[in-house]
């Protein structure tokens, strides 16, 4: 996998080519910025920049308005090698909050192992209804320590929907959910995307965030993609490198809350 190519594709079809990830969202071009809106419910924000030094802070300020004006929290997804270098200072400075730093990893879905192995006593469910969504935010509040209703809605919104492009997971030993995650397909495009798959900490260790990978892995081959990407914590960077998944760049996002 060149590493440059790569890149640049990522850039082009998740970035500056986004489509709106919901029914209820769409996507705005405002001169260099590209940007989703929806409801209050919906991840807003920027989803791409092309900056300069000298217009950088004034395009965050318009920005700022922007949202404000609608009474929506945003947040600015920004990558590493994103334009100006100072992009994050510049973020700060206006009133930004950055979240974690995480790595984009992304892999060669052709080089992923594909079975799925999981502890004794485990299973895989998938997610169809409301329950579903409840056993996944169980699960996701196990595994980082708190409630996370916004998207937990999100979810509800998506099944409500009928998407096609969102399948949902949970892992279940007996009654109680210990782990779930996500896959969001982008079609027209050659990627799939891995989110969720925090495992609760006395199920950590035992091969099912492996197991999650691999089997969505085998879900988006079978739909002809050829990447999957991932934003990969600290925890789960190392897991996802064994697997096979390269490094290509940090994202970070920093959020501007309602004013």
């Amino acid at each position: 996998m060149d590493h440059d190519d790569v890149l640049a594709l990522f850039d082009r079809r998740l970035r500056r080519d986004a489509r709106p990830d919901s029914g209820s969202t769409r996507i705005e071009r405002d001169g260099a910025v590209l940007r989703q809106v929806g409801t209050a419910h919906d991840w807003n924000g920027v989803l791409w920049s092309d900056l300069d030094e000298a217009g950088a802070d004034e395009v965050i300020a318009a920005q700022v308005r922007y949202f404000a004006g609608l009474g929506l929290e945003f947040e600015w997804k920004t990558y590493g090698h994103d334009r100006p270098a100072d992009l994050g200072e510049r973020l700060l400075a206006a009133g930004f909050i950055p979240e974690d730093e995480q790595s984009v990893m992304v892999a060669d879905i052709r080089d992923l192992p594909t079975e799925v192995v999981l502890p004794e006593g485990v299973r895989l469910v998938p997610v169809t209804d409301a329950a579903g969504v409840d056993l996944m935010a169980e699960a996701a509040e196990q595994a980082f320590g708190k409630p996370n209703p916004a998207q937990r809605q999100r979810l509800l919104d998506q099944l409500a929907q009928g998407s096609e492009t969102v399948t949902m997971t949970v892992a279940m030993a007996g009654d109680r959910p210990v782990s779930a995650a996500r896959m969001e397909l982008v079609p027209g495009t050659e990627f799939a995307g891995l989110w969720g798959g925090g495992t609760a900490p006395d199920w950590r260790g035992r091969g099912i965030y492996r197991a999650l990978v691999a089997h969505r892995a085998r879900l988006a081959a079978e739909l002809g993609y050829r990447y999957l990407q991932v934003d990969a914590s600290d925890q789960s960077r190392p897991i996802l490198q064994r697997l096979g998944f390269a490094r290509l760049s940090t994202t970070t996002p920093y959020v501007k809350g309602v004013s």
